[in-house]
């Protein structure tokens, strides 16, 4: 037999067997070619399927797999010859497409239509799906609206009655890619690198971010800004996206520490010509302690108050005279950027509107005219003098 008619036998067996294939049917292969659209894939004998390679990519866009992998597909269309699908296309898929789905644990592509009582209902094809709200997501807490209208790949975890309950997760599907991921992102952690996360859940203490791979990293709220954070909720919210920058890594206890602030532009620099020693200043009293009470002059740079610069008795409540929100005036006594201090004095505003007060009452006894004030002490000392008879 000539290499012509080899060939031409080979076809033909491979298309018999295509033929005997049918759409929607779940067939095991092993990529052959990877090329710059599809890949092939041998699904047994001489018979070759392709698959787009956009199926074969990551969320990154670097294609996941090599040639010799093994993969499980969906067959979507035998016109010209196989073609597979890893995920079944949101509109595509018949019932016995997505029961195939199900055994087979392919994803599926669906659309989030709307929030309903314990999760969301998702439309899957031509059939309805419902989402349980702990399988929405990994991060735990996100608002429903954000997913509205959304676009997700699913696992089906649940088919019955020939699909007219079918229960999805997309949770499974991202705990999936975390476990692929995890040694990657563990390598690219280092001191000094940026990373974009996102947020997984918050605490009182801080949150917690998702660097990718289900690994987490503490951002601490003394690491959320230059201004004194009370509240993680105020400036976070769980499912939030974030580029922090790492701070410390302590792989004995597994713990990484990230830092937001330090990606923003440090208020203290050059702070010496900004706030000048004498001089008067507006802000807001963020703390009170037994020492004195701290007062922000502007978003990350805060000052201190000692109690001896209070202008109250020893003995006062510096809270009482001091409440925390307060708006007040204060004059700067001390500025030290190299240990990011500043010292401040509400006694010496007094102080310094006493010696204005004086100024300004002198200033307008300068200005009298002189034979007014002489007249009334003329009349005054002749009303004093005795009359000469």
């Amino acid at each position: 037999m000539s290499d012509q008619d080899e060939d031409f036998a080979a076809l033909f067996e491979a298309s018999l067997k295509a033929k005997r294939i049918e759409k929607g049917q779940t067939l095991d292969g092993v990529i052959v070619s990877i090329g710059p659209e599809v890949a092939l894939v041998s699904v047994g004998g001489k018979s070759e399927a392709t698959i787009d390679i956009a199926e074969l990519k990551d969320d990154d866009g670097d294609v996941e797999f090599e040639v010799g992998d093994r993969i499980q597909a969906t067959v979507v269309s035998t016109t010209g010859g196989l073609t597979l699908s890893r995920r079944l296309v949101r509109g595509a898929a018949s019932a016995r497409q997505l029961e195939e789905a199900f055994h087979a644990r392919l994803p599926v592509e669906g659309k989030i239509e709307r929030e309903v009582k314990g999760g969301y209902e998702v439309r899957v094809a031509r059939q309805r799906a419902f989402c349980p709200v702990s399988q929405i997501d990994i991060v735990r807490g996100t608002e429903p609206a954000q997913h509205i209208g959304r676009v997700y790949a699913f696992r089906i975890i649940e088919f019955k009655e020939g699909g007219r309950s079918i229960v999805v997760s997309r949770r499974a599907l991202l705990e999936e890619e975390q476990r692929a991921r995890a040694d990657e992102i563990r390598k690219s952690i280092e001191v000094g690198a940026v990373m974009s996360g996102r947020v997984a859940s918050l605490r009182e203490f801080g949150a917690f971010i998702d660097l990718g791979g289900g690994v987490q990293g503490l951002l601490h709220v003394s690491e959320m800004g230059w201004s004194r954070v009370v509240d993680p909720s105020q400036v976070l919210k769980p499912g939030d996206e974030v580029t922090v920058k790492v701070l410390r890594v302590d792989d004995a206890k597994d713990k990484i520490s990230l830092g937001l602030k330090q990606l923003m532009d440090d208020p203290w620099a050059a702070v010496e010509t900004r706030y000048k020693v004498g001089e008067i200043r507006a802000g807001r009293v963020t703390r009170v302690a037994s020492f004195g009470a701290f007062v922000e002059l502007e978003p990350g740079i805060e000052g201190l108050i000692p109690a001896s610069e209070s202008g109250i008795a020893r003995d006062a409540d510096l809270r009482k005279a001091f409440p925390v929100g307060a708006d007040m005036e204060v004059v700067v006594l001390e500025v030290d950027a190299a240990a990011r201090r500043i010292r401040l004095s509400s006694r010496a505003v007094q102080q310094a509107k006493e010696v204005d007060e004086v100024r300004e009452y002198a200033e307008r006894q300068d200005a009298a005219p002189s034979e007014g004030f002489g007249s009334l002490a003329d009349k005054l000392r002749g009303a004093l003098t005795p009359k000469q008879k």
